[in-house]
């Protein structure tokens, strides 16, 4: 079975307590895109900046990919003059991005969205990225976190 890679939104990482957003299973096995990050700059933890998921060329290719299945009329994924979800197609940008770069691999890990936005969710099935609720998230790792 392969090892299971989380790319979080900031609709879950707000659920995450102190301690989960410090612990070894955060810190190898979730990534935050840049742009969530941005979203989510009033964490006072800097912690955060070593699990960043960078913007890099290869993830703003990808962005032009996603962003041409979204049509004009849709504002569910993506809401500019709403300032709401911002961070969302980069979520699937880089999940695509991971997912290429980890095909060479011989044993490449699962990479999966979090997040709790529905829109998301549906444009990461449009390209076949698997994609689970907080709730799921929560359920499926609760053996990993090892807190007290």
């Amino acid at each position: 079975m392969n090892e299971e890679m989380y790319l979080i939104d900031n609709n879950v990482l707000s659920h995450l307590s102190p301690a989960q957003r410090a612990s070894g299973f955060f810190h190898a096995r979730c990534r935050i895109p840049s742009e969530v990050l941005h979203e989510a700059d009033g964490y006072a933890d800097d912690a955060l900046k070593a699990v960043e998921y960078p913007a890099t060329a290869s993830v703003l290719n990808f962005l032009q990919t996603v962003m041409a299945t979204v049509p004009e009329d849709d504002t569910a994924l993506v809401n500019l003059y709403a300032n709401k979800g911002a961070a969302d197609p980069m979520l699937v940008a880089c999940a695509l991005d991971a997912t290429q770069e980890s095909e060479s691999r011989l044993f490449d890990p699962t990479w999966i969205i979090v997040s709790n936005d529905k829109a998301v969710r549906a444009n990461a099935a449009e390209f076949e990225i698997e994609s689970c609720t907080r709730e799921e998230f929560f359920s499926r790792t609760q053996d990993g976190w090892n807190i007290a």
